[in-house]
């Protein structure tokens, strides 16, 4: 009779190798792509396990960044832009080269001052359609575009906008 091997067992958090930062469930993570000309993947945390060799997985789900989706990057996109995906992966632990924060776009342009890490995300999306959560955002100004936190814009003195 052949033997089992040792189910899996969650953890509460990973420490990224070589430094003293604590993954959890729920965090961001930057993830270090294969190609090293490329800037880091962005990721979200959604389970932590190790194997009966404690080798440590995250399952996440990814965030693309505008030029990643169908349509690519559009004028109204900001820099630190990302698209929450219905794409879901598991990877090595490993591979997390650091921890990020994924803001909401409100909390996002009430930032002081945006660090490296500092992301934002107004819109969800389906990698396999290439369709998006709102599908619409509100729109401003004579260019009838949506806001870009990258572009100076002046508030309406009348209504607000």
């Amino acid at each position: 009779m052949a033997k089992t091997k040792p189910g899996k067992k969650d953890l509460d958090s990973y420490t990224i190798k070589g430094t003293t930062k604590v993954v959890r469930t729920g965090d961001c993570v930057l993830m270090r792509p294969s190609d090293s000309d490329k800037p880091p993947y962005v990721a979200r945390v959604e389970k932590i396990e190790a194997d009966h060799r404690n080798n440590v997985k995250v399952r996440v789900r990814w965030y693309y960044r505008p030029e990643e989706s169908i349509g690519g990057r559009r004028q109204f996109h900001g820099a630190k832009e990302l698209f929450l995906s219905d794409h879901y992966d598991v990877q090595s632990a490993h591979t997390i080269e650091g921890k990020c924060t994924v803001h909401s776009f409100k909390n996002y342009t009430k930032l002081e001052n945006v660090g490296a890490e500092d992301y934002f995300c107004r819109f969800e999306y389906k990698a396999s359609t290439g369709g998006f959560t709102p599908d619409r955002v509100a729109v401003y100004c004579k260019c009838e575009m949506p806001y870009n936190p990258d572009d100076l814009m002046v508030q309406c003195e009348g209504c607000k906008d």
